[in-house]
């Protein structure tokens, strides 16, 4: 059990009356309200008001869902009812303002969800080794599209001094514009107070990177304690190793709801919907320009995209990220279609079979 969490009131947990008001037009007075804190391999540890429980989705919940979004998450607000005053059994799932998703890795048309009821994305890359501009755009695609405000952290700014600091600084507002960004040192605590101000009583922040950046250090050391076990960079491989074997909500004493995250070597975007056009929004902007309005950027005459990049204009590294991203997101889409298409198929076998069992039977 985490300790900070004790006393906290559901306000302290990013509850608003919005929500409060759901609960009452539900007719759900007589179950509790709590916030999804823990989830590994569905077991889940729910928070309420006055404790922490360990919980279990309801068999119709199960039932009923339709695909992993549908199952409760790390972030999620739940109505549940007690077993014994020592199980939390999750009746309900409140209608979520935002879901953090990626493509699921290796699996045909999946989403995998990372984390619900988010109002900022930490987005986390460490300056001495992982620095990579063509991953953070693809982080923030994935914010913008779950409609999450993103906040890149570069963290171990110690480890390559002020002056290479604000290179990397200059080349990321070069690429990225004018968005926050944080350069802190997790050994020296410079930059805490500029990311500290950043956190507020009631909001929620989901961190996001690699393994190995710093994440779970930060967070301990904004909690003031070691909440979350921390490894060392592996000397083999030169990678981060897991730390974060799960998913887990942390309320900080001073303020704010953070919530770690297993670090990701494979972003896939599973659904950029406006979260491409956000990311990308000197092509979008430069696209209005084209000659065709259904111009793809990659060899059309006319196109104000590719003359923008002849002269300099527009970066190529950027263009050639988009056009890798917007074919990935293609390619989901197709397979998730696809998917469905089986779905269907199988559903419909299954329905003629039962139906040719009971003609059997009479």
């Amino acid at each position: 059990m985490n300790l900070n969490l004790i006393n906290m009131t559901l306000e302290d947990l990013g509850y608003s009356s919005k929500l409060e008001k759901y609960r009452i037009a539900q007719n759900l007075e007589s179950f509790e309200i709590g916030r999804v804190i823990s989830e590994h391999k569905e077991r889940y540890v729910v928070k309420t008001a006055k404790n922490e429980f360990p919980a279990e989705i309801t068999g119709n919940l199960r039932f009923t869902a339709s695909d992993r979004s549908d199952f409760p998450v790390v972030g999620d607000w739940v109505a549940i009812s007690l077993f014994n005053d020592k199980l939390a059994l999750i009746r309900k799932i409140i209608p979520r303002k935002n879901l953090l998703e990626r493509k699921s890795v290796g699996e045909f048309g999946e989403k995998q969800p990372i984390a619900a009821n988010i109002d900022f994305g930490f987005i986390m890359q460490s300056a001495d080794r992982d620095f990579n501009l063509n991953r953070l755009e693809r982080y923030l695609t994935i914010c913008y599209s779950a409609k999450v405000k993103p906040v890149i952290v570069l963290s171990k700014k110690d480890l390559i001094g002020e002056t290479k600091t604000k290179a990397l600084l200059k080349k990321l507002k070069a690429r990225i514009g004018n968005m926050p960004v944080m350069a802190i040192s997790n050994h020296t605590k410079a930059g805490y107070e500029k990311l500290k101000s950043v956190l507020k009583r009631g909001k929620t922040y989901c961190f996001l990177g690699s393994s190995g950046v710093g994440k779970s250090t930060l967070i301990n050391n904004l909690a003031g304690k070691e909440i979350v076990k921390t490894l060392t960079i592996s000397l083999s491989t030169k990678k981060g190793r897991h730390a974060t074997s799960h998913r887990e909500l942390i309320v900080l004493g001073s303020g704010g709801v953070l919530i770690d995250n297993p670090g990701m070597r494979e972003i896939g975007i599973a659904d950029n919907t406006g979260g491409l056009e956000t990311t990308f929004d000197s092509i979008l902007n430069l696209s209005a320009e084209c000659k065709f309005t259904d111009c793809t950027h990659t060899h059309e005459k006319g196109c104000a995209v590719l003359a923008a990049i002849e002269t300099g204009k527009l970066d190529k590294a950027t263009y050639n990220n988009y056009l890798k991203i917007e074919k990935e997101n293609l390619r989901f889409k197709m397979s998730t279609v696809e998917k469905r298409r089986k779905d269907r198929a199988f559903g419909k076998m299954c329905k003629e079979g039962m139906k040719k069992r009971k003609q059997d039977k009479y």
